[in-house]
């Protein structure tokens, strides 16, 4: 018997869904420690700075089945730079659940299934990342479009005017918002969500202003929502 790779977990946790076209619904969450870049922005440095804790990808599951029927999210970090994740993906599958991927761009998903939503990020250059993203996504977001219309969302994290510039004119540039759902998501404390709002309304923008819902529903807490 082949041996599954262990998971790098920093942590387990059930919540209501606070970003993507899934905001709102409860969620539970796996949150893959390690990440392969440093956004100016990060809201979870905690996933590469603290140490992980090394899991079995049964008793991943385990956590999962206490409750039965949700969504469950895999994040991170960067959750595709572990050995285990796309097995994890394949056990989450068989299982019959809605399965969503959130992933910083830097990383092909190519070989994702169809049947997960991809939530894909494009870094803007006031993430200080910008050269991250990976050319190759754009292909593999039109295929898998063909495969199952809205299978991925590609989500921008606005922080500036350059920064909205930037990805204006990406979308434009490849024409993205034919093949999934596009999200705009202000940074708090530097770009204001009425700011944000106009622009992407004077340029008659064919995206999903998004706003993190679980920063509204729990103002305090930083982790575990």
């Amino acid at each position: 018997m082949v041996r599954e790779p262990r998971l790098q977990v920093c942590e387990l946790f059930y919540s209501i869904q606070g970003e993507s076209t899934f905001a709102g619904l409860p969620c539970v969450f796996i949150r893959l420690a390690g990440c392969n870049l440093r956004c100016s922005y990060c809201d979870a440095a905690y996933s590469y700075l603290e140490p992980a804790t090394g899991m079995t990808i049964d008793s991943v599951l385990q956590f999962v089945d206490r409750h039965p029927g949700t969504l469950v999210e895999l994040t991170g970090g960067e959750p595709l730079l572990q050995p285990g994740c796309r097995r994890l993906i394949d056990r989450l599958l068989a299982a019959k659940r809605t399965v969503l991927l959130e992933t910083n761009g830097s990383q092909p998903i190519a070989s994702v299934p169809a049947a997960v939503r991809v939530i894909i990020d494009v870094k803007c250059p006031g993430s200080g990342m910008v050269q991250s993203w990976l050319q190759d996504n754009l292909e593999a977001i039109r295929l898998r479009a063909a495969a199952v219309p809205a299978s991925t969302e590609v989500k921008f994290v606005i922080s500036d005017e350059e920064d909205y510039l930037y990805a204006r004119d990406f979308i434009r540039k490849h024409d993205l918002a034919s093949h999934a759902p596009v999200l705009f998501s202000p940074v708090r404390g530097r770009i204001s969500p009425g700011d944000l709002a106009g622009a992407i309304l004077e340029d008659h923008l064919p995206v999903r202003l998004q706003l993190q819902m679980h920063t509204v529903i729990w103002p305090d807490k930083t982790r575990g929502v």
